[in-house]
């Protein structure tokens, strides 16, 4: 069988729930790849069930999933037909750790599994998922459930993703997928595994078709780093310039700060596309490419194509809260709307793109008043106690938790709860039973400069087919 041809434009896997299945459907569609975030889809899952499944969706893809006792499972714990009252706290899921946990893990598989089949329906184009190497706790299990949907690429980055090849293998071959955890303070890391029979019991499913990976990396010494060994290689690369929303490497070298508290990158941390062309793997160039002409451009100098994520971020299918989209564009559109590449935001340790928008995390006093806490937990990170137990602890918890656990205190200014913050963001806030509802955080490139003309274009609103072709103009 002809190995399939590559996409020219990847549609960015953004935020949690911002690049959806209707996104990545959309995108898709054209022939291009759409790509579903990854980030925390049991919780995105247990939550839209509470809230009724508007539409039936994601009842229709539990329904095609392949363990039907797993299904009836998680609508028992989760759906609650109508929605729950207004202001009323959902319900939560289980928080990622080493323990097996077979109620946490049926949960990740099956929403990985309904993001997936959802974005495949309807067409022939090819579907990714992006994950964050951060969320390794996560990893075995939503992989085997989007390969149990057929995705196609899996795209991964915010850390080094040796393990993921290896690990694409052994779930491909209904094995034991592991993946080995940085526990600080431990002399060696701890495993984290997903086994497919436990998921099935005796009788096992079909092997599922392994898909290609794509390591987003930001320079080409970490892409030769991954690419040395067959064990470590991926099927290709995303390259990103310190533009491009979410998480950014840091600059090589030592950090500094420009006045307004900036990173500063210099010559080093610039894309050498002669280095990567000499690997052989197929790469695409991402931030600050969403232009006429940028995928031309990338192709003439050795790439595959680009990756493109804000321009889809905003468009009529992004998973964002309507409401809140309409803000972000018509402060784009303005020209009073700044992206703040935050190097203190992420509890995840790396340069965060927020997006100054009012009543958002965004602004310190709405930072300064909401109480800190860790309840979603997908950026902890394990450490050794004192006992020699293992504990997790994430920098924007409250701040004397942080320390007890063994936290250096410095570690915690300014950081933001992305999971909270990100989910909000998207219509699906948590309600404390105070009363207190979690505010949003937005993340979005630098590069708006395509808003213009795609705003002017289709009467101050587009699709993702609308920027497809944009950016398929020469």
């Amino acid at each position: 069988m002809a190995e399939p041809s590559l996409p020219v434009l990847i549609q960015g896997g953004m935020g949690a729930g911002v690049s959806g299945w209707r996104l990545a459907r959309a995108v898709a569609r054209t022939g291009q790849l759409g790509v579903v975030s990854g980030v925390a889809l049991d919780a995105l899952l247990a939550r839209r069930l509470q809230l009724g499944d508007p539409g039936g969706h994601l009842r229709l893809a539990l329904g095609r999933f392949p363990v039907p006792e797993v299904t009836e499972r998680i609508l028992r714990r989760y759906f609650v037909p109508g929605g729950i009252a207004p202001g009323r706290p959902f319900r939560p899921v289980p928080r990622l750790g080493l323990r097996p946990s077979r109620a946490r893990d049926e949960l990740i598989v099956a929403a990985n599994f309904a993001e997936v089949w959802l974005a495949k329906q309807g067409h022939d184009g090819p579907v990714g998922i992006n994950y964050l190497e951060k969320i390794q706790l996560a990893t075995p299990a939503a992989a085997y459930g989007a390969m149990l949907a057929g995705v196609d690429y899996v795209l991964m980055g915010a850390g080094i993703p040796t393990q993921i090849p290896a690990l694409l293998d052994a779930l491909a071959a209904n094995e034991t997928g592991e993946l080995t955890v940085t526990v600080a303070g431990a002399e060696h890391g701890r495993t984290v595994a997903f086994t497919p029979s436990a998921l099935t019991g005796e009788t096992p499913l079909a092997p599922p078709a392994r898909p290609r990976f794509l390591a987003i990396v930001s320079s080409a010494v970490l892409a030769m780093y991954l690419h040395r060994s067959p064990v470590t290689r991926p099927d290709g690369f995303v390259v990103e310039s310190p533009v491009a929303g979410g998480h950014s490497a840091p600059p090589r070298g030592r950090l500094r700060l420009d006045e307004a508290g900036e990173p500063v990158y210099g010559p080093r941390d610039r894309v050498d596309v002669t280095k990567f062309t000499a690997l052989g793997s197929p790469f695409w160039l991402a931030g600050g490419h969403a232009a006429p002409g940028a995928a031309a451009a990338a192709r003439s100098s050795g790439a595959a194509g680009i990756q493109a994520g804000t321009i889809f971020a905003l468009c009529r299918e992004s998973g964002l809260d309507p409401r809140l989209r309409r803000r972000l564009v018509q402060a784009a559109a303005a020209g009073n709307l700044r992206v703040r590449n935050d190097p203190a935001a992420s509890p995840a340790g790396f340069p965060f793109k927020v997006a100054a928008l009012p009543h958002s995390l965004s602004e310190p006093d709405i930072y300064r008043d909401r109480p800190r806490l860790c309840d979603l937990g997908y950026l902890r990170t394990p450490y050794v106690r004192a006992n020699g137990a293992v504990g997790y602890r994430c920098p924007a918890e409250p701040v004397d938790d942080y320390i007890r656990k063994g936290g250096a205190p410095e570690d915690t200014a300014g950081r933001r709860c992305l999971c909270n913050g990100l989910v909000a963001g998207i219509g699906l806030a948590q309600h404390r039973p105070d009363g207190y509802t979690e505010p949003p955080l937005l993340t979005l490139g630098q590069d708006l400069g395509f808003l213009p003309d795609l705003l002017g274009g289709h009467g101050g609103d587009y699709t993702a087919a609308d920027a497809v072709d944009y950016l398929s103009n020469r």
